[in-house]
């Protein structure tokens, strides 16, 4: 098994939050001309393009990578697909980009996720109207919604509670994770919560969402797009930007009851990626995880062994994730206080650390970086390893 010889080349992330205005499909554009700008290539250059569309996409997202090339004015495409694994897309499209390359399917790929959730305010005399309540979900959901069981954030919230009683995980431990990554975000200008710092008594006054879940626990809902430029290593080297290298990458889709296995496809995706890239765990110097959750960053450490199994809690709440820690994660703030672009937030994140582009935030030691993305309740998962090197 070895690396492939490809590299991020560029990276492009619109205005993130409460931007209002644009479509699904003008973020896509937008983010894909400023990651062509940041690599120094033009639209032109392109030959692949994989789009990962987002809840607001809708009917259109079974073609979105079409959308986006009629709409940028591309010709001759030889690789296209839309990607749905949920927040596991990012990386396996960045997989399918570099395996592409490799094959002399394509040589230069954009790899694109945009979504517009949001809606701005209504007018006041709308305030507070809404489109449905509880009680209806709960009606159409039968008996577990009735018991307040529906929706992702009451599936994950059972998981989580299952692990709090099978390891003695803490509340305060599960916060732990998200007063340390709103600590990164103070450094991150791009981040919806810089200038916000919270503490741990900010965290355990924030509202219930589904318990143990406090809003602080969920991550941010934002409008916007992020893109990355795919390429050979070769190429990468002659270009604007100092190239981040592809060392490892893996999926791994465990199939399991996450409640009964308390367990992500991080067990397999994290060993294959490493094997990939001649490395062990020992060589990672940050983690961008995917944090749906505050838990599904502890558990994703536990999975990929930084520490045993139902040690994740104690873990975070020693400081070895934070600023300062021996293992920073999610040095931008994550998508708990950066912004919420599925798998795309971890990996700009990546991409970022190792340039050396990390501004306040920058940690010290950016040459192996890990990098997750995680789909459903903890159904699907994919690994990169970036490196600053090739080998």
């Amino acid at each position: 098994m070895k690396p492939t010889h490809t590299a991020i080349a560029g990276l492009g992330v619109t205005e993130q939050g409460k931007v209002y205005g644009k479509t699904p499909l003008g973020f896509a554009v937008e983010a894909i001309r400023l990651a062509l700008d940041d690599a120094g290539l033009e639209k032109n250059d392109l030959d692949g393009l994989l789009v990962n569309p987002g809840m607001s996409w809708g009917q259109a997202a079974s073609m979105a990578s079409f959308a986006v090339q009629q709409a940028m004015g591309i010709e001759d495409v030889t690789l296209s697909a839309s990607v749905g694994l949920g927040g596991a897309s990012a990386g396996a499209m960045i997989m399918q980009a570099a395996l592409a390359i490799e094959a002399g399917m394509a040589t230069t790929v954009a790899c694109v996720f945009s979504d517009a959730p949001l809606r701005p305010p209504k007018a006041s005399a709308e305030t507070g109207k809404t489109g449905g309540t509880a009680g209806a979900y709960a009606h159409a959901g039968g008996l577990e919604a009735a018991y307040g069981m529906f929706g992702v954030n009451g599936r994950y919230a059972l998981v989580a509670r299952r692990h709090m009683h099978e390891y003695g995980t803490t509340q305060d431990q599960l916060g732990a994770i998200a007063v340390s990554q709103r600590a990164f975000a103070q450094g991150n200008p791009a981040a919806q919560f810089r200038g916000r710092p919270l503490t741990m008594e900010d965290y355990r006054a924030s509202r219930w969402v589904a318990e143990p879940f406090h809003l602080l626990d969920c991550c941010l809902v934002s409008n916007g797009g992020v893109a990355v430029i795919v390429t050979s290593a070769e190429r990468a080297h002659d270009l604007r930007r100092p190239p981040v290298h592809l060392r490892g990458m893996a999926q791994g889709h465990p199939g399991g009851d996450p409640l009964e296995t308390l367990t992500s496809g991080a067990v397999t995706a994290g060993k294959v990626a490493l094997e990939m890239a001649g490395l062990g765990l020992s060589d990672v110097q940050f983690c961008e995880l995917y944090d749906c959750y505050t838990f599904t960053v502890l558990v994703t450490l536990e999975d990929y062994g930084f520490c045993k199994k139902g040690e994740g809690g104690p873990f975070v709440e020693t400081g070895h994730t934070g600023p300062g820690g021996d293992l920073p994660v999610n040095t931008g703030g994550g998508q708990l206080s950066s912004f919420y672009m599925w798998g795309m937030t971890p990996i700009a994140e990546g991409v970022l650390q190792i340039r050396g582009d990390g501004g306040e935030r920058q940690v010290a030691r950016h040459d192996i970086g890990l990098v997750s993305g995680n789909g459903g309740i903890l159904s699907t998962h994919s690994t990169l390893i970036l490196a600053r090197s090739a080998s």
